[in-house]
């Protein structure tokens, strides 16, 4: 009861570093570029090649679990389609927010939180340095600015998946696999993934971050803060992504939606 207690203040101080950060970047205009790009090379390069090859195989997958059932009702000419709505609205958004939690939220709260234990943050604040502004801003700068990115990379990594498998086991030739893509797919689609993209990188790293300068306990809670934080953002995102979900596809958002596409 006391460890869930402490979660729940965990959480609400997550709210108030994300609104210190708004405060310091859009009133303050104080950002470490410098850290921001270091941050964006780690968000972004070094996850690139696990983000593409786990897109690969969900378009893979989802087309073999799709086809065979859409080629019995006559309807393959549907298929490239579905597989677009499907990544575009919740698969790759989704799915590399995932992965990005379980490598880089994870790496945020770990090293963080070693410096929070080692009494590096109060070295910074002898040194005049607001942790926030020098650990937590370019972190959470980054996540906003390479999740829309990878999730674009993802999306396409995905067709070609789909495109593969659904030409090499069924048979469907590429121009109707792309005839339907165009169909089906609305730039409201394609717009609500990178909206949710990067809410989904404000909660990890936010997240990462805080569960990190909350750490105490030694190396014991820093493996304790980096678990936690994984969970946490992971239950982040599946929450988020329903309510933005229902939300981006509710009937007061049809007319933009429409007038978009």
């Amino acid at each position: 009861m006391k460890s869930l207690g402490n979660w729940f203040v965990k959480l609400i101080q997550t709210f108030f570093l994300f609104g210190q950060v708004i405060f310091h970047v859009l009133i303050e205009r104080r950002l470490h570029w410098r850290n921001s790009v270091e941050q964006m090379s780690v968000v972004g390069t070094e996850s690139l090649i696990i983000t593409l090859i786990t897109a690969s195989f969900v378009g893979g997958v989802f087309t073999i679990q799709v086809a065979k059932e859409f080629i019995n009702f006559g309807a393959q000419q549907a298929i490239g389609g579905v597989l677009a709505i499907a990544l575009t609205r919740e698969l790759a958004p989704t799915l590399t927010a995932v992965v990005i939690a379980g490598r880089v939220g994870s790496a945020f709260a770990a090293e963080i939180g070693t410096m929070q234990v080692t009494e590096q943050i109060d070295a910074l604040y002898m040194l005049r340095t607001n942790p926030i502004d020098y650990l937590v801003t370019p972190r959470i700068v980054a996540c906003v600015l390479m999740m829309p990115v990878l999730t674009i990379l993802s999306l396409i990594t995905g067709m070609t998946g789909g495109l593969f498998i659904s030409e090499a086991l069924y048979g469907i030739p590429q121009s109707v696999f792309l005839d339907s893509v165009q169909t089906f797919l609305k730039t409201w689609d394609v717009i609500t993934a990178i909206v949710k993209a990067g809410v989904f990188g404000v909660l990890i790293a936010t997240i990462g971050t805080n569960w990190g300068l909350t750490t105490t306990g030694g190396a014991k809670g820093v493996g304790e803060s980096t678990t936690t934080a994984v969970v946490t953002a992971l239950l982040a995102i599946f929450a988020s992504n329903f309510f933005m979900s229902w939300i981006l596809y509710s009937d007061a958002l049809s007319s933009v939606a429409g007038a978009v596409n």
